[in-house]
């Protein structure tokens, strides 16, 4: 028998793009706990965004997370599409075979407060970070077999816990994220598939300018940002077998995080 947590199981993981970045991480690590991983990311909305693209190949991705074309998979994938998500796991099926683990790290940024924010750029939020996490659950409980053992890990932000006005669209999605998860969890109990939810807090992946993340650092214990690996260590526990026993929970991992200094 492997000693790998993750042998023989296939994981479909989003938001994949950048090396320095979450989806990354988790990537890098579900790969190391002997899962077969099919990434999918989107780089032109990296390219819209202050830290810019990461163009790197899939070969040359899937090399710097320590995979080969047997056990790795990039697919690049426009959630804003609606079609997107029944695509992306068919996608995943057909490359290897089946999928396990769903883990949706996929987002939108979005810095619009309430005088700039536009009907246009609600939507774009609402349908990359929630509709499309939504449909990508409905896909996974449809082309899944109902035994256990089925991961669906989402993402929000600190929205629950703190105001994020500068960010509103983005806000109000992953909000909507938050708020799903039980319901998820209950939707597709019957299937085989826990649900549950991180926010992870402010993660250091190259988005911050050096005043800000000065500024943040000064709220973290040690004055030290949480770093994508936290994030994927955490992910790599709940799509295991010894989280089984953990469905419909919304987990705070933020590293004593400080936000009201």
């Amino acid at each position: 028998m492997s000693a790998l947590p993750l042998s023989g199981r296939v994981a479909l993981v989003t938001g994949v793009s950048r090396r320095i970045g979450i989806g990354a991480a988790i990537a890098r690590r579900l790969l190391a706990d002997g899962a077969l991983v099919f990434a999918s990311g989107w780089t032109p909305h990296d390219e819209e965004m202050p830290w810019g693209a990461d163009s790197v190949s899939p070969e040359a991705l899937g090399a710097a997370l320590g995979a080969t074309g047997e056990t790795f998979h990039q697919w690049p994938c426009d959630l804003e599409d609606p079609d997107a998500p029944a695509a992306l796991v068919d996608a995943c099926i057909e490359r290897f075979g089946g999928i396990d683990i769903l883990v949706a790290n996929h987002a939108r940024s979005s810095h619009y407060d309430l005088e700039t924010l536009t009907a246009t750029e609600l939507d774009r939020c609402w349908a990359i970070n929630a509709r499309a996490s939504v449909l990508l659950a409905r896909e996974l409980g449809r082309r899944r077999e109902p035994t256990p053992g089925g991961r669906l890990v989402l993402f929000t932000s600190g929205q629950h816990i703190g105001p994020m006005a500068d960010e509103i669209p983005y806000a109000v999605s992953k909000g909507a994220i938050q708020q799903m998860t039980r319901t998820l969890a209950d939707a597709l109990a019957d299937r085989g598939v826990t649900v549950n939810c991180v926010n992870p807090g402010p993660v250091d992946t190259g988005w911050a300018n050096a005043r800000l993340h000065a500024q943040v650092a000064a709220r973290f214990p040690g004055g030290q940002w949480g770093q994508p690996e936290d994030v994927a260590r955490l992910v790599a526990w709940l799509v295991s077998d010894e989280a089984a026993w953990i469905s419909g929970t919304v987990l705070d991992s933020e590293g004593g995080f400080r936000r009201w200094r």
